[in-house]
């Protein structure tokens, strides 16, 4: 059911392998020991934050993402789930010669999915691209990030997406319920005990959204409606040489509030003491959870045809001190990507859906679940 259509850009031959080297000296700094060296800023104590301005890229970090999810209504009766992810990761912190448009100092990835729940097809497609003479970039100080014709910007008040490949296309407008969200100790977000294993990370986590959605080749264009969730995270430091990989919910609580919780894996398949989390109230109030305030057990599992990965399918979520207690499950099982322009990111990112309590009073929820390093360890690309 997912397509695997690649509209490959036409550049001069010259281009093609300079990108091609930019890449490989992007794996081969993802695989050095230690941290990236001195020119590369660390996320080591919390920032001050300024927003929308810090929506904007952050070029003297080594790696920075903006990921959008979301689970929407169509005109049609249908749920559709979205998935637009930019990635940025600094090859080097200045171009060799800054006159040249085609000398590389970041290398941009962008991937995009759709879920279409009735049909049972999970579609998702992938770009890579330098700066170049526009090709791809991120502005700094406001949110305005493209690879090719993909995009998010911030214009008349709310945020835009817009991305079109192979009969997938979104149209989207998003505009924020609760104001910016800061994790961990004021933004940094621990990932591990050493210097630099860290992150600076915010969220949007609920936007009303509304806009266009095109499921696929042939499909009809669905007026669609619903909720997203916006991640922003950037450091150079990122994962120490113990984790392998993440799982991550990002979920709506149909109290109203939202919820947010990372569980870093080991090597040995035990679970991370920098593991967290973040409730946000209904009110836009957020209270960090350590690793000991929540549990999350796995109940069933699905095993990828396509790479061999096995992920978790099934959770049961518990976080004593909200009184909360959910079970969740995919919308759809198959939805892992395999990208085209960075073969070893490997992953599942897909829709969910759960029921529960809160206090013993009935609780729905629906949102996002992104695992990681299951189909082959992160720790060469983060």
């Amino acid at each position: 059911m997912r397509s695997r259509g690649r509209d490959r850009i036409r550049m001069p031959w010259p281009a093609v392998l300079a990108l091609a080297v930019a890449f490989s000296a992007l794996m081969g700094m993802g695989q050095t020991k230690g941290l990236p060296g001195p020119e590369w800023k660390q996320a080591l104590e919390p920032r001050a934050w300024a927003f929308p301005a810090d929506l904007g890229a952050h070029p003297e970090y080594k790696t920075e993402w903006w990921y959008f999810t979301g689970v929407l209504a169509g005109d049609d009766g249908g749920t559709y789930g979205y998935e637009l992810t930019f990635f940025r990761s600094g090859v080097r912190p200045a171009a060799v010669d800054p006159s040249n448009p085609w000398s590389v100092r970041d290398l941009y990835l962008a991937h995009f999915t759709i879920t279409d729940v009735a049909r049972g097809a999970f579609r998702s497609e992938d770009m890579m691209s330098r700066t170049g003479p526009g090709l791809a970039g991120a502005r700094t100080g406001a949110l305005d990030v493209h690879v090719l014709d993909w995009s998010a910007k911030i214009e008349s008040g709310g945020i835009r997406l817009r991305a079109r490949k192979a009969g997938l296309e979104i149209a989207l407008a998003l505009s924020p319920r609760k104001p910016a969200v800061l994790h961990g100790r004021g933004g940094l977000s621990r990932k591990g005990p050493g210097p630099g294993e860290a992150s600076h990370y915010s969220s949007l986590p609920n936007l009303d959204t509304v806009g266009t959605l095109v499921a696929g080749p042939g499909e009809a264009r669905r007026t669609v409606s619903g909720r997203s969730w916006f991640d922003q995270e950037f450091g150079s430091g990122l994962l120490p040489p113990a984790l392998v990989g993440w799982d991550w919910f990002g979920l709506h609580l149909g109290d109203g509030r939202d919820l947010m919780i990372y569980l870093l894996r080991r090597a040995d398949g035990a679970t991370d003491a920098a593991s967290a989390g973040t409730i946000v109230a209904a009110d836009g109030t957020a209270r960090g959870l350590s690793r000991e305030d929540f549990s999350v057990d796995v109940l069933d599992r699905w095993r990828s045809p396509q790479s061999g990965g096995d992920y978790p399918a099934q959770w049961r979520i518990r976080i004593p001190s909200a009184k909360i207690e959910l079970t969740l499950a995919p919308l759809l099982a198959a939805q892992e990507l395999l990208p085209a322009t960075l073969p070893a990111l490997i992953y599942w990112e897909g829709a969910v859906r759960g029921v529960g309590a809160a206090a013993g009073r009935p609780l729905a929820c629906e949102g996002y679940v992104e695992l990681t390093g299951y189909a082959g360890s992160l720790r060469g690309i983060f």
